[in-house]
Order: structure tokens, then sequence, then C-alpha cells
């Protein structure tokens, strides 16, 4: 999640509906449902892979064939699979994947807790030298939470950097704190970056110009360096957030505009998220139930 507090967004739609040739304010949901299908089999780049079944969290231990299961499930809509984490069961992520033939972005979880910092890094170093990461993520939006200072960040992406030499090494974060912390961008290999349009609250009509607007934010701060989309989605149930309507029409629509934009651009995007977690509503509220492809019970939800 990537809340921003003060944000503006262009209310403008330009002509991306015209490139697709498809008028989204009267497509019936039969139309909009098939053209959803149609674009899942088409394939993406890349998928966050969520671990959790009903009545999981963070912290519980997940099994290997629980993470067999769903890998195989979204095997065949995507290149890619990234993870969070690498303990408790996460480590098996990278590894079901790699087993199945998809390319990995594999994350270490930090936080506060300086003793699970080290587990997660010890882990992570461990999995690329086992041959199971394509990309290497240390942390995930630690400095829009503010839990670790950025010198302390910068000593772990450094230190995975010395024992992984030969993987890319970046940092996930909100688009806008790359521009923030340029020293950050210049210890990665590779900008790893959140843009979600819906937590700005952003009408649906105007979010795929915001989320290349972010992009192109992103893009800025990078300095020449590959900047990846790492996550970025709409909730198809739950609370509205300011101008964003949750709605599965509008789930549908941006997941269709997304796709298409990226693939013609050849942007590199993991669309969040697989499956829809329940854990979630504890930090999200309602809406954070809602993210996924496919249901809780992992049917697809389409």
């Amino acid at each position: 999640m990537s809340y921003r507090k003060d944000t503006d967004y262009i209310v403008n739609t330009g002509n991306f509906d015209n490139y697709l040739g498809i008028d989204f304010d009267v497509i019936r949901i039969d139309e909009l449902r098939h053209l959803w299908l149609k674009t899942l089999r088409n394939g993406m780049h890349g998928l966050c892979f969520s671990i959790y079944e009903d009545g999981q969290q963070p912290g519980d231990v997940i099994t290997e064939e629980q993470v067999v299961r769903r890998v195989q499930i979204i095997k065949p809509y995507t290149k890619w699979v990234r993870s969070f984490s690498c303990i408790e069961g996460n480590e098996h992520v990278a590894r079901v994947a790699h087993k199945n033939g998809l390319k990995t972005l594999v994350g270490a979880w930090l936080g506060k807790d300086e003793k699970l910092n080290e587990q997660e890094l010890k882990a992570l170093i461990a999995l690329g030298k086992e041959g199971c990461v394509d990309i290497a993520a240390v942390g995930n939006e630690v400095l829009y939470r503010n839990d670790l200072s950025k010198e302390r960040l910068l000593r772990y992406i450094n230190r995975v950097k010395a024992a992984l030499p030969n993987i890319p090494i970046g940092y996930v974060d909100a688009y806008y704190e790359f521009t923030q912390h340029p020293d950050v961008v210049d210890a990665c290999d590779v900008v790893l970056s959140n843009c979600y349009p819906y937590w700005e609250g952003c009408p649906h009509e105007y979010s795929l110009n915001h989320m290349q607007r972010m992009f192109g934010q992103a893009t800025d701060a990078a300095k020449g360096k590959k900047v990846i989309i790492t996550e970025t989605g709409w909730p198809s149930k739950g609370e509205n957030f300011k101008g964003a309507i949750t709605s599965e029409d509008n789930a549908m629509k941006y997941f269709i505009k997304t796709q298409v934009w990226a693939a013609k651009e050849n942007i590199e995007l993991f669309y969040f998220s697989s499956f829809d977690e329940s854990w979630k509503i504890g930090d999200e509220g309602d809406v954070g139930a809602y993210w996924g492809l496919w249901d809780k019970y992992e049917n697809l939800k389409f």
C-alpha cells in the first residue's frame, strides 16, 4: 500500500482507449469479462504472489505444498513472480517458481525488528546463491512506513550487492520516494517502483494517465537505470477512497488498460495481486481483501 495524502492527477484520458478500439464507457459487462479473460490469457510480465490462504497471515509458516498449488494456478498467465519475504515458508516461492520455469523478483521483508531483518537478509542471500533469484529486492516501502533509517537501508542494500554480485539488486518503494532519496537510487542496480492511482484517490477514468505520470516520475529519478513497476492494481470491492471507486468493472478495466499499455511500451510491470487475501483487512480496511485476480478460494474472479 502506498497511500499518499497530497496528490493531484491529470483530468485527461488521452487517446489510449482509442488505441484499444474500445469505448469503456459503453462496453457491456459480458464483453468486458470476455476482454478481461482474453487479456489474462495473453499473459503478463509479472504477478505479485499472494501466499496466504483464508485464515492465514504473516507470521504463519506456509507449506511448500500450498505454494506449489498456487504457483501452478498462475503459471500459465505470467513470466515472472514477485515474492515479499524469504522466511516462514515464503522461501518456497522462489524455488517452486524456478522449478516451474518462471523468473523471480525475490524480496526480503524489512522492518523494525532487527532479528527478523537479519533472518530475511541471510535467507535472500542463500536463495540467490542457490540460483533461485533473478532480481533481489532489499526491503519494501520501509522509507514510506518510516520503519528503517535510510542509512541502515543503504547498508543492507550494499551488503546484499556484495554477497550477490551477479544479480541485479533493488529496493521497492512508492514512486515518489526515489525523487526524495537519490542516494538510494545510486545504490540500486534497478529502481523498483510501486504505482497506485487508487491510493491517491484518482477516479478510474483518469487512472492510467496518472499511473503513466507516476512511472515517468520514477524514470526521471532513476537517471538512466531500469525502472520496473513492482505493484499496481485496483480493488474489486470494499470502501471507496476519495474519487477512486471500487467495483468489479473498474478492476477489470484497470487490469486491461495497464496490461495493454505495458506490453505496447515494453514496460516491465508486476500486477498486484494474484489471490485475494483476507488478512490485509487489518492494514488497509475492507478494501485490502479484494486486490486479487483470483478470489480467496483460488477461483478466477470474473
